[in-house]
């Protein structure tokens, strides 16, 4: 007799979708993680370009120079906002999905842990009646040989 699980199907279906919320997940983390380096990249040009422009100030700047300076730190920081919106966006989808692969992943361990008691349970039942079926054995090897001999 062969061992069948009875929720077999639903456990290679939550299997899968487990998979399939698994590479969500790593593309929601490969994104949050790009959007935190070009962030992080616009913040340190920005950090970089106000150490220049107070170099420059100490030096003396023209008025047009400071102007056009303080223009591109507006269109850094304006970047930078929406850099930040992005980060948010980006933490917050990996945060969701986080959430869906650990429901998934727990939905998984309850099936598994399921068939494993049930796998048990079958080893158990087969011991006992393969132990039932020796008994029988035995218990007609033991008479056979009274019937023959009386």
């Amino acid at each position: 007799m062969g061992y069948a699980f009875k929720f077999e199907k639903i456990l290679t279906i939550k299997e899968r979708e487990k998979d399939e919320v698994v590479a969500i997940y790593n593309q929601a983390v490969k994104r949050f993680e790009d959007a935190a380096e070009k962030l992080y990249e616009l913040l340190k040009k920005k950090e970089d370009l106000e150490e220049f422009q107070a170099e420059k100030l100490e030096n003396g700047l023209s008025v047009q120079e400071i102007r056009h300076h303080q223009h591109f730190i507006i269109n850094l920081i304006k970047m930078i906002e929406h850099s930040q919106k992005i980060v948010v966006n980006a933490r917050n989808s990996m945060n969701f999905y986080q959430e869906k692969l650990m429901e998934k992943n727990i939905e998984v361990k309850k099936l598994a842990k399921m068939k494993e008691k049930d796998v048990m349970k079958f080893i158990q039942l087969e011991k006992e009646m393969e132990a039932k079926q020796m008994d029988d054995i035995s218990l007609q090897q033991y008479m056979q040989p009274g019937k023959l001999g009386g």
